[in-house]
Protein backbone atom coordinates (compact mmCIF):
# COMPACT_ATOMS: atom_id res chain seq x y z
CA UNK A 1 0.00 0.00 0.00
CA UNK A 2 1.73 3.54 -1.08
CA UNK A 3 1.61 6.66 0.46
CA UNK A 4 -1.53 7.46 -1.76
CA UNK A 5 -3.33 4.65 -1.45
CA UNK A 6 -2.96 5.35 3.05
CA UNK A 7 -3.96 8.40 2.73
CA UNK A 8 -7.37 8.17 0.89
CA UNK A 9 -7.97 5.04 3.40
CA UNK A 10 -6.74 7.61 6.04
CA UNK A 11 -9.57 10.52 4.46
CA UNK A 12 -12.11 8.17 4.09
CA UNK A 13 -12.52 6.82 7.18
CA UNK A 14 -11.77 10.03 8.50
CA UNK A 15 -14.71 11.72 6.48
CA UNK A 16 -17.08 8.80 7.56
CA UNK A 17 -16.38 9.86 11.20
CA UNK A 18 -16.97 13.37 10.66
CA UNK A 19 -20.32 13.15 8.42
CA UNK A 20 -21.87 10.22 11.35
CA UNK A 21 -20.99 12.59 14.50
CA UNK A 22 -22.29 15.79 12.17
CA UNK A 23 -25.48 14.10 11.38
CA UNK A 24 -25.89 13.35 15.08
CA UNK A 25 -25.46 16.94 15.50
CA UNK A 26 -27.96 18.02 12.48
CA UNK A 27 -30.19 16.03 13.99
CA UNK A 28 -30.06 17.30 17.90
CA UNK A 29 -30.01 21.00 16.11
CA UNK A 30 -26.76 22.71 16.35
CA UNK A 31 -27.92 25.67 18.72
CA UNK A 32 -29.17 22.74 21.35
CA UNK A 33 -25.80 20.88 20.96
CA UNK A 34 -23.45 24.27 21.25
CA UNK A 35 -25.51 25.92 23.91
CA UNK A 36 -26.62 23.34 25.87
CA UNK A 37 -25.24 19.62 24.96
CA UNK A 38 -21.49 20.72 25.34
CA UNK A 39 -21.69 22.52 28.95
CA UNK A 40 -24.09 19.92 30.12
CA UNK A 41 -22.03 17.22 29.15
CA UNK A 42 -17.89 18.80 28.85
CA UNK A 43 -16.90 14.86 27.47
CA UNK A 44 -18.22 15.63 24.27
CA UNK A 45 -15.72 17.44 23.28
CA UNK A 46 -13.27 14.12 23.59
CA UNK A 47 -15.43 12.78 21.51
CA UNK A 48 -15.52 14.35 18.60
CA UNK A 49 -11.76 13.88 18.48
CA UNK A 50 -12.41 9.84 18.21
CA UNK A 51 -10.59 10.19 14.82
CA UNK A 52 -7.76 10.26 16.79
CA UNK A 53 -7.98 6.72 17.14
CA UNK A 54 -6.83 6.47 13.33
CA UNK A 55 -3.88 7.50 13.67
CA UNK A 56 -2.92 6.10 17.33
CA UNK A 57 -3.61 2.32 15.56
CA UNK A 58 -3.13 2.50 12.02
CA UNK A 59 0.36 4.27 12.09
CA UNK A 60 2.86 2.61 10.19
CA UNK A 61 0.49 -0.17 9.09
CA UNK A 62 -0.13 -1.86 5.89
CA UNK A 63 -2.62 -3.15 3.81
CA UNK A 64 -5.04 -5.69 5.15
CA UNK A 65 -4.01 -4.84 8.65
CA UNK A 66 -4.43 -1.55 7.90
CA UNK A 67 -8.38 -1.80 6.47
CA UNK A 68 -8.91 -4.06 9.45
CA UNK A 69 -7.60 -1.51 12.04
CA UNK A 70 -9.24 2.07 9.90
CA UNK A 71 -12.42 -0.57 9.84
CA UNK A 72 -12.60 -1.23 14.10
CA UNK A 73 -12.21 2.43 14.20
CA UNK A 74 -14.70 3.39 12.43
CA UNK A 75 -17.06 0.75 14.15
CA UNK A 76 -16.55 2.44 17.53
CA UNK A 77 -17.38 6.04 16.01
CA UNK A 78 -20.31 4.88 14.60
CA UNK A 79 -21.37 3.12 17.90
CA UNK A 80 -20.40 6.04 20.00
CA UNK A 81 -22.92 7.73 18.18
CA UNK A 82 -25.58 5.76 18.46
CA UNK A 83 -25.10 5.45 22.63
CA UNK A 84 -25.36 8.96 21.99
CA UNK A 85 -28.57 8.83 20.08
CA UNK A 86 -29.90 6.78 22.45
CA UNK A 87 -28.59 9.58 25.54
CA UNK A 88 -30.12 12.53 23.57
CA UNK A 89 -33.58 10.92 21.68
CA UNK A 90 -34.66 8.16 23.56
CA UNK A 91 -34.09 9.10 27.24
CA UNK A 92 -37.95 8.08 27.94
CA UNK A 93 -36.10 4.95 27.62
CA UNK A 94 -32.74 4.91 29.21
CA UNK A 95 -31.51 2.72 31.60
CA UNK A 96 -27.57 2.80 32.81
CA UNK A 97 -26.00 -0.70 33.76
CA UNK A 98 -22.91 -2.29 34.67
CA UNK A 99 -20.09 -2.81 32.44
CA UNK A 100 -20.47 -6.38 33.45
CA UNK A 101 -23.92 -6.99 32.16
CA UNK A 102 -24.14 -7.15 28.69
CA UNK A 103 -27.60 -5.70 27.03
CA UNK A 104 -29.06 -8.21 25.36
CA UNK A 105 -31.87 -8.76 27.27
CA UNK A 106 -32.15 -4.56 27.58
CA UNK A 107 -32.28 -4.44 23.90
CA UNK A 108 -34.98 -7.00 23.40
CA UNK A 109 -37.41 -4.93 26.32
CA UNK A 110 -37.44 -2.03 24.08
CA UNK A 111 -35.02 0.05 26.58
CA UNK A 112 -32.13 2.29 25.78
CA UNK A 113 -29.00 0.74 27.77
CA UNK A 114 -26.44 3.25 28.69
CA UNK A 115 -22.95 1.78 30.22
CA UNK A 116 -21.89 3.80 33.22
CA UNK A 117 -18.72 2.71 32.82
CA UNK A 118 -18.48 3.51 28.84
CA UNK A 119 -16.87 7.06 29.23
CA UNK A 120 -14.68 6.21 32.11
CA UNK A 121 -12.42 3.37 29.37
CA UNK A 122 -13.10 5.50 26.11
CA UNK A 123 -12.02 9.05 26.48
CA UNK A 124 -8.40 7.94 28.19
CA UNK A 125 -8.00 5.94 24.68
CA UNK A 126 -8.88 8.61 22.88
CA UNK A 127 -7.22 11.85 25.09
CA UNK A 128 -4.54 10.06 28.05
CA UNK A 129 -5.79 13.22 30.44
CA UNK A 130 -9.26 13.04 30.01
CA UNK A 131 -10.16 11.69 33.22
CA UNK A 132 -7.96 12.91 35.43
CA UNK A 133 -10.29 15.81 36.73
CA UNK A 134 -12.95 13.20 37.31
CA UNK A 135 -10.53 10.84 39.17
CA UNK A 136 -9.65 14.13 41.38
CA UNK A 137 -13.46 14.77 42.04
CA UNK A 138 -13.85 11.68 43.41
CA UNK A 139 -10.81 11.66 45.40
CA UNK A 140 -12.13 15.59 46.70
CA UNK A 141 -15.55 13.62 47.49
CA UNK A 142 -13.68 11.12 49.98
CA UNK A 143 -13.59 8.28 46.87
CA UNK A 144 -10.32 6.52 48.38
CA UNK A 145 -7.51 7.27 46.47
CA UNK A 146 -6.19 3.28 46.05
CA UNK A 147 -9.22 1.71 44.64
CA UNK A 148 -9.51 1.35 40.84
CA UNK A 149 -8.90 4.66 38.56
CA UNK A 150 -12.33 3.46 36.71
CA UNK A 151 -14.80 3.24 38.85
CA UNK A 152 -13.33 6.59 40.20
CA UNK A 153 -13.43 8.35 36.84
CA UNK A 154 -16.96 6.89 36.90
CA UNK A 155 -18.17 8.43 39.82
CA UNK A 156 -16.46 11.48 38.60
CA UNK A 157 -18.45 11.32 36.13
CA UNK A 158 -21.56 10.99 38.47
CA UNK A 159 -20.58 13.43 40.90
CA UNK A 160 -19.99 15.77 38.33
CA UNK A 161 -23.64 15.88 37.30
CA UNK A 162 -22.37 14.74 33.45
CA UNK A 163 -24.26 11.58 33.55
CA UNK A 164 -27.69 11.47 31.52
CA UNK A 165 -30.88 11.01 33.24
CA UNK A 166 -32.59 7.65 32.88
CA UNK A 167 -35.09 5.40 34.56
CA UNK A 168 -33.39 2.91 36.62
CA UNK A 169 -30.16 1.26 37.20
CA UNK A 170 -29.20 -2.56 36.64
CA UNK A 171 -25.64 -3.36 38.34
CA UNK A 172 -24.17 -6.91 40.34
CA UNK A 173 -21.60 -7.81 42.63
CA UNK A 174 -19.26 -8.11 40.05
CA UNK A 175 -16.11 -7.83 39.51
CA UNK A 176 -14.41 -6.32 42.29
CA UNK A 177 -15.21 -4.70 45.43
CA UNK A 178 -14.02 -0.87 44.19
CA UNK A 179 -16.60 -1.76 41.60
CA UNK A 180 -19.51 -3.01 43.36
CA UNK A 181 -19.17 -0.58 46.09
CA UNK A 182 -19.41 2.51 43.65
CA UNK A 183 -23.18 1.60 42.52
CA UNK A 184 -24.25 2.33 46.38
CA UNK A 185 -23.00 6.37 45.66
CA UNK A 186 -24.22 5.88 41.89
CA UNK A 187 -27.67 4.88 43.30
CA UNK A 188 -27.56 7.70 45.77
CA UNK A 189 -26.26 10.24 43.99
CA UNK A 190 -28.60 9.96 40.93
CA UNK A 191 -31.98 8.63 43.15
CA UNK A 192 -33.11 6.23 40.91
CA UNK A 193 -34.69 3.05 41.12
CA UNK A 194 -31.96 0.20 41.22
CA UNK A 195 -31.54 -3.56 41.04
CA UNK A 196 -28.43 -5.56 42.16
CA UNK A 197 -28.06 -9.03 40.45
CA UNK A 198 -26.09 -11.75 42.43
CA UNK A 199 -23.93 -13.66 40.93
CA UNK A 200 -22.65 -17.17 43.01
CA UNK A 201 -19.12 -17.44 44.14
CA UNK A 202 -18.61 -20.74 43.04
CA UNK A 203 -20.66 -20.22 39.57
CA UNK A 204 -19.32 -23.67 37.63
CA UNK A 205 -21.87 -25.61 38.33
CA UNK A 206 -25.63 -26.77 37.24
CA UNK A 207 -27.46 -25.09 40.34
CA UNK A 208 -25.39 -21.70 40.25
CA UNK A 209 -26.55 -21.33 36.33
CA UNK A 210 -30.08 -22.35 37.86
CA UNK A 211 -29.87 -19.46 39.86
CA UNK A 212 -28.65 -16.78 37.56
CA UNK A 213 -31.12 -17.91 35.31
CA UNK A 214 -33.66 -16.75 38.10
CA UNK A 215 -32.20 -13.45 38.84
CA UNK A 216 -32.16 -12.38 35.47
CA UNK A 217 -36.21 -13.19 35.13
CA UNK A 218 -35.92 -11.44 38.45
CA UNK A 219 -34.11 -8.05 37.02
CA UNK A 220 -36.94 -8.80 33.61
CA UNK A 221 -39.94 -8.53 36.04
CA UNK A 222 -38.65 -5.23 37.97
CA UNK A 223 -37.68 -3.63 35.16
CA UNK A 224 -41.37 -3.92 33.84
CA UNK A 225 -42.13 -2.75 37.02
CA UNK A 226 -39.67 0.28 37.07
CA UNK A 227 -39.37 1.07 33.30
CA UNK A 228 -41.39 1.15 30.40
CA UNK A 229 -39.66 -1.86 28.74
CA UNK A 230 -41.73 -4.95 28.14
CA UNK A 231 -40.34 -8.56 27.05
CA UNK A 232 -40.36 -9.37 23.79
CA UNK A 233 -38.80 -13.19 23.53
CA UNK A 234 -39.54 -13.36 20.04
CA UNK A 235 -36.67 -10.09 19.88
CA UNK A 236 -34.84 -11.59 22.49
CA UNK A 237 -34.27 -14.87 20.22
CA UNK A 238 -33.31 -12.79 17.12
CA UNK A 239 -30.88 -10.86 19.13
CA UNK A 240 -28.98 -14.05 20.42
CA UNK A 241 -28.98 -15.94 16.98
CA UNK A 242 -27.21 -12.47 15.37
CA UNK A 243 -25.00 -13.09 18.68
CA UNK A 244 -24.45 -16.70 17.94
CA UNK A 245 -23.85 -15.44 14.29
CA UNK A 246 -20.79 -13.07 15.30
CA UNK A 247 -19.58 -15.41 17.30
CA UNK A 248 -19.12 -17.67 14.39
CA UNK A 249 -16.98 -15.44 12.72
CA UNK A 250 -14.98 -14.63 15.75
CA UNK A 251 -14.01 -18.35 16.52
CA UNK A 252 -13.39 -18.69 12.87
CA UNK A 253 -11.00 -15.53 13.37
CA UNK A 254 -8.99 -17.19 16.56
CA UNK A 255 -8.72 -20.09 14.17
CA UNK A 256 -6.57 -18.01 12.07
CA UNK A 257 -4.74 -16.06 14.23
CA UNK A 258 -3.42 -19.28 15.75
CA UNK A 259 -1.03 -19.69 12.42
CA UNK A 260 2.64 -18.39 12.42
CA UNK A 261 3.08 -15.80 11.69
CA UNK A 262 -0.16 -14.13 12.22
CA UNK A 263 -2.28 -12.72 9.86
CA UNK A 264 -4.07 -10.35 11.98
CA UNK A 265 -3.14 -9.00 15.55
CA UNK A 266 -4.26 -6.31 18.08
CA UNK A 267 -6.72 -3.98 17.64
CA UNK A 268 -8.78 -6.31 14.72
CA UNK A 269 -8.93 -8.90 18.08
CA UNK A 270 -9.29 -6.88 21.02
CA UNK A 271 -10.75 -4.10 20.43
CA UNK A 272 -13.43 -5.31 17.67
CA UNK A 273 -14.15 -7.81 20.74
CA UNK A 274 -14.28 -5.30 23.20
CA UNK A 275 -16.93 -2.88 21.80
CA UNK A 276 -19.15 -5.78 19.57
CA UNK A 277 -19.76 -8.32 22.52
CA UNK A 278 -19.93 -5.26 25.55
CA UNK A 279 -21.79 -2.99 23.86
CA UNK A 280 -23.58 -4.31 21.02
CA UNK A 281 -24.07 -7.62 21.18
CA UNK A 282 -26.54 -9.53 18.69
CA UNK A 283 -26.43 -6.32 16.04
CA UNK A 284 -26.23 -6.77 12.72
CA UNK A 285 -23.63 -4.18 12.18
CA UNK A 286 -21.44 -6.34 14.79
CA UNK A 287 -21.86 -9.65 12.59
CA UNK A 288 -20.88 -8.16 9.45
CA UNK A 289 -17.69 -6.32 11.03
CA UNK A 290 -16.09 -9.37 12.28
CA UNK A 291 -17.35 -11.39 8.86
CA UNK A 292 -15.13 -8.61 6.77
CA UNK A 293 -12.37 -9.15 9.22
CA UNK A 294 -12.80 -12.88 8.75
CA UNK A 295 -12.21 -11.48 5.17
CA UNK A 296 -9.53 -9.75 5.29
CA UNK A 297 -7.43 -11.91 7.52
CA UNK A 298 -8.22 -15.10 5.53
CA UNK A 299 -6.72 -12.86 2.21
CA UNK A 300 -3.72 -12.51 4.41
CA UNK A 301 -3.49 -15.92 5.14
CA UNK A 302 -3.83 -17.49 1.51
CA UNK A 303 -1.38 -14.90 0.60
CA UNK A 304 1.35 -15.85 3.47
CA UNK A 305 1.30 -12.54 4.54
CA UNK A 306 1.48 -11.50 8.10
CA UNK A 307 -0.20 -8.54 9.67
CA UNK A 308 3.20 -7.47 11.11
CA UNK A 309 5.86 -7.61 8.82
CA UNK A 310 8.62 -8.16 10.81
CA UNK A 311 6.72 -10.58 13.20
CA UNK A 312 9.23 -11.73 15.74
CA UNK A 313 7.83 -12.52 18.74
CA UNK A 314 3.50 -13.17 20.08
CA UNK A 315 2.41 -12.07 23.33
CA UNK A 316 -0.97 -12.27 25.00
CA UNK A 317 -1.92 -8.99 27.28
CA UNK A 318 -3.62 -10.25 30.66
CA UNK A 319 -5.76 -7.79 32.53
CA UNK A 320 -7.64 -4.71 30.85
CA UNK A 321 -5.60 -2.74 27.96
CA UNK A 322 -3.58 0.26 28.78
CA UNK A 323 -6.01 2.99 28.53
CA UNK A 324 -4.13 6.31 28.10
CA UNK A 325 -0.88 4.43 26.90
CA UNK A 326 -3.70 1.99 24.32
CA UNK A 327 -1.18 2.52 21.11
CA UNK A 328 1.51 0.40 23.29
CA UNK A 329 1.07 -2.42 20.99
CA UNK A 330 1.88 -0.64 17.17
CA UNK A 331 4.48 0.83 19.20
CA UNK A 332 5.95 -2.62 20.17
CA UNK A 333 5.09 -3.81 16.89
CA UNK A 334 7.64 -0.92 14.93
CA UNK A 335 10.53 -1.46 17.89
CA UNK A 336 10.36 -5.21 18.41
CA UNK A 337 8.32 -7.08 16.18
CA UNK A 338 5.98 -8.07 18.80
CA UNK A 339 2.45 -9.28 17.16
CA UNK A 340 -0.31 -9.01 20.21
CA UNK A 341 -2.12 -12.32 19.45
CA UNK A 342 -4.94 -12.03 21.99
CA UNK A 343 -6.32 -10.71 25.23
CA UNK A 344 -8.04 -11.54 28.68
CA UNK A 345 -10.50 -9.51 27.34
CA UNK A 346 -11.63 -11.26 24.48
CA UNK A 347 -11.16 -14.60 25.63
CA UNK A 348 -13.00 -17.55 26.88
CA UNK A 349 -12.32 -21.07 26.96
CA UNK A 350 -15.91 -22.07 26.11
CA UNK A 351 -17.52 -19.15 24.23
CA UNK A 352 -20.92 -20.74 24.67
CA UNK A 353 -23.51 -20.13 22.03
CA UNK A 354 -26.89 -19.21 23.45
CA UNK A 355 -29.88 -21.99 22.85
CA UNK A 356 -32.73 -19.81 21.65
CA UNK A 357 -35.41 -22.73 22.03
CA UNK A 358 -37.27 -21.53 24.89
CA UNK A 359 -36.93 -18.40 27.16
CA UNK A 360 -35.65 -20.89 29.93
CA UNK A 361 -32.54 -21.84 27.63
CA UNK A 362 -32.03 -17.88 26.57
CA UNK A 363 -31.75 -17.11 30.13
CA UNK A 364 -29.61 -19.76 30.83
CA UNK A 365 -27.07 -19.13 27.83
CA UNK A 366 -27.12 -15.28 28.69
CA UNK A 367 -26.76 -16.28 32.51
CA UNK A 368 -23.00 -17.96 31.91
CA UNK A 369 -22.10 -15.55 28.94
CA UNK A 370 -22.40 -12.86 32.19
CA UNK A 371 -20.79 -14.91 35.40
CA UNK A 372 -17.85 -16.72 32.85
CA UNK A 373 -17.46 -13.03 31.35
CA UNK A 374 -14.04 -11.71 31.44
CA UNK A 375 -12.69 -10.39 35.03
CA UNK A 376 -15.97 -11.97 35.91
CA UNK A 377 -14.47 -15.33 36.04
CA UNK A 378 -11.07 -14.17 36.76
CA UNK A 379 -11.53 -12.45 39.77
CA UNK A 380 -13.89 -14.92 42.15
CA UNK A 381 -13.22 -18.43 43.46
CA UNK A 382 -10.20 -20.14 43.60
CA UNK A 383 -7.26 -18.95 41.67
CA UNK A 384 -7.59 -21.61 38.93
CA UNK A 385 -10.03 -19.16 37.53
CA UNK A 386 -7.32 -17.00 37.40
CA UNK A 387 -4.43 -18.69 36.39
CA UNK A 388 -5.82 -21.81 34.32
CA UNK A 389 -7.19 -19.09 31.34
CA UNK A 390 -3.66 -17.78 30.59
CA UNK A 391 -1.56 -21.50 29.95
CA UNK A 392 -5.28 -22.29 27.62
CA UNK A 393 -3.93 -19.38 25.70
CA UNK A 394 -0.64 -19.67 25.62
CA UNK A 395 -0.99 -23.35 24.04
CA UNK A 396 -4.08 -22.51 21.90
CA UNK A 397 -2.31 -19.17 20.04
CA UNK A 398 1.66 -20.42 20.34
CA UNK A 399 2.33 -17.58 22.24
CA UNK A 400 5.92 -16.66 23.26
CA UNK A 401 5.48 -13.96 26.44
CA UNK A 402 2.82 -13.05 28.83
CA UNK A 403 2.32 -8.88 29.24
CA UNK A 404 0.33 -8.67 32.93
CA UNK A 405 -1.07 -5.19 32.75
CA UNK A 406 -0.02 -4.76 36.79
CA UNK A 407 -2.65 -1.54 37.29
CA UNK A 408 -2.27 -0.66 40.60
CA UNK A 409 -5.71 -0.41 41.62
CA UNK A 410 -6.26 -3.58 40.60
CA UNK A 411 -6.05 -5.80 44.48
CA UNK A 412 -7.57 -8.78 43.20
CA UNK A 413 -4.80 -9.64 40.24
CA UNK A 414 -1.87 -7.98 42.05
CA UNK A 415 -2.32 -10.79 44.96
CA UNK A 416 -2.01 -13.31 42.22
CA UNK A 417 0.98 -11.99 40.52
CA UNK A 418 3.34 -14.15 42.87
CA UNK A 419 1.80 -17.25 41.99
CA UNK A 420 1.54 -16.44 38.27
CA UNK A 421 5.21 -15.72 38.33
CA UNK A 422 6.13 -18.71 39.83
CA UNK A 423 3.72 -20.90 37.08
CA UNK A 424 5.78 -18.83 34.17
CA UNK A 425 8.81 -19.59 35.63
CA UNK A 426 7.98 -23.53 36.01
CA UNK A 427 6.61 -23.44 32.46
CA UNK A 428 9.39 -21.41 30.83
CA UNK A 429 7.32 -18.71 30.03
CA UNK A 430 8.83 -15.32 29.86
CA UNK A 431 6.51 -12.78 31.81
CA UNK A 432 6.44 -8.98 32.26
CA UNK A 433 4.76 -7.08 34.65
CA UNK A 434 3.55 -3.33 33.35
CA UNK A 435 3.51 -1.30 36.61
CA UNK A 436 1.24 1.41 35.80
CA UNK A 437 -2.28 2.93 36.64
CA UNK A 438 -5.77 2.57 34.17
CA UNK A 439 -6.72 5.25 33.52
CA UNK A 440 -4.39 8.05 35.06
CA UNK A 441 -1.04 9.03 33.40
CA UNK A 442 0.12 11.11 36.38
CA UNK A 443 1.01 7.70 38.43
CA UNK A 444 3.36 6.01 36.01
CA UNK A 445 3.76 8.12 32.44
CA UNK A 446 3.93 6.32 29.15
CA UNK A 447 7.44 7.20 28.57
CA UNK A 448 8.20 5.00 32.21
CA UNK A 449 5.44 2.34 30.34
CA UNK A 450 7.67 2.46 27.38
CA UNK A 451 11.02 1.95 29.76
CA UNK A 452 9.67 -1.09 31.16
CA UNK A 453 8.68 -3.07 27.92
CA UNK A 454 12.46 -1.66 26.68
CA UNK A 455 14.14 -3.37 30.01
CA UNK A 456 11.92 -6.24 29.35
CA UNK A 457 12.55 -6.80 25.90
CA UNK A 458 16.19 -6.19 26.16
CA UNK A 459 17.47 -8.27 29.49
CA UNK A 460 14.79 -10.79 29.56
CA UNK A 461 14.14 -11.31 25.88
CA UNK A 462 17.62 -10.64 24.17
CA UNK A 463 16.05 -8.25 22.23
CA UNK A 464 17.05 -5.53 19.95
CA UNK A 465 15.21 -2.81 18.41
CA UNK A 466 14.20 -3.33 15.00
CA UNK A 467 15.76 -0.18 13.70
CA UNK A 468 19.04 -0.88 15.47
Amino acid sequence: MNTIEKLTLYSRHNIAGWISMAGLGLRRGPVQLLSKDLKRYPWLKTLLKANLLHTKFGKNREDNYLQATSMVVSFIINGFVDVIQDMFFNQDRLIIHEDMIPPEIFRAMGLAPFMTELLGIALPMIDPHAVEEYIDVSENNAIPPDICSLPKSTLGLVLSGELPEANAIVTSNLPCDGGMASYSIIERQLNLPTIRLDVPHNFYNPSARQYFAKELRRMIDWLEKHTPGRMDWDKLAAICEERNRMVEFEMELWEMIRNRPSPMASEPIWLSHLWASNVSPGAAKSTKLFQNLCELTRDNLENDKPAVKNEKYRALLWNPPLLHAIDLFNWAEQTYGVSLIIDSMSYNSRTPYIDTSSEESMLHGIGQNIMEGPMARHTRGPAENYLNDIFRMVKQFDIDMIWVAGHVGCKNTAALNGMLREKCREKGIPMLIINYDLSDPRVVSKQSILEQVNHFMENIMKAKPLNN
